[in-house]
């Protein structure tokens, strides 16, 4: 019985069995995979993904954005700051409160679109995972997200 219960509790302990594992090293393969084409594009992972939400919804003040993306102030205004000074983006206080902080696109930040509409065809192509089973995944880890969230 102590055996059994010694070789379960080993098994449990295996990082190769820890989702918190499968999903970290994923996520460094995504972003491994991500950069070559992100390199062309003169962004980071994480300003891409800033992109991504101000190309879904122009203007969102600097907490809807973080809010959007999970991140905190102290992270995501750096990030703002730099692609600010790329030309990409531009940061206006609100007349009305001073205190919220709106992020819209410039012209050049609506042309890199066209650019980045390319990546993910290429996600797709190098998972070599039907898309069908990807949008599928994508749901799950979502689901999870949530309700690790909640």
């Amino acid at each position: 019985m102590q055996r059994a219960k010694a070789a379960t509790s080993s098994q449990a302990l295996r990082l190769d069995n820890q989702l918190c594992f499968a999903l970290y090293s994923a996520s460094l393969a995504m972003t491994k995979l991500y950069k070559p084409w992100l390199d062309e594009l003169g962004l980071t992972y994480p300003q891409y993904l800033a992109m991504l939400a101000l190309w879904e919804e122009d203007g969102l003040s600097v907490s809807q954005l973080g809010e959007r993306l999970r991140l905190d102030s102290g992270t995501l205004t750096p990030l703002l700051k730099r692609l600010e000074a790329a030309g990409l983006v531009v940061r206006v206080r609100a007349t009305h409160d001073e205190r919220r902080v709106h992020v819209s696109l410039t012209a050049a930040g609506r042309k890199l679109r066209a650019s980045a509409e390319k990546i993910p065809g290429c996600v797709v192509q190098a998972s070599q995972c039907p898309v069908q089973e990807l949008v599928q995944l994508t749901r799950q880890i979502q689901s999870l997200r949530d309700r690790l969230a909640a």
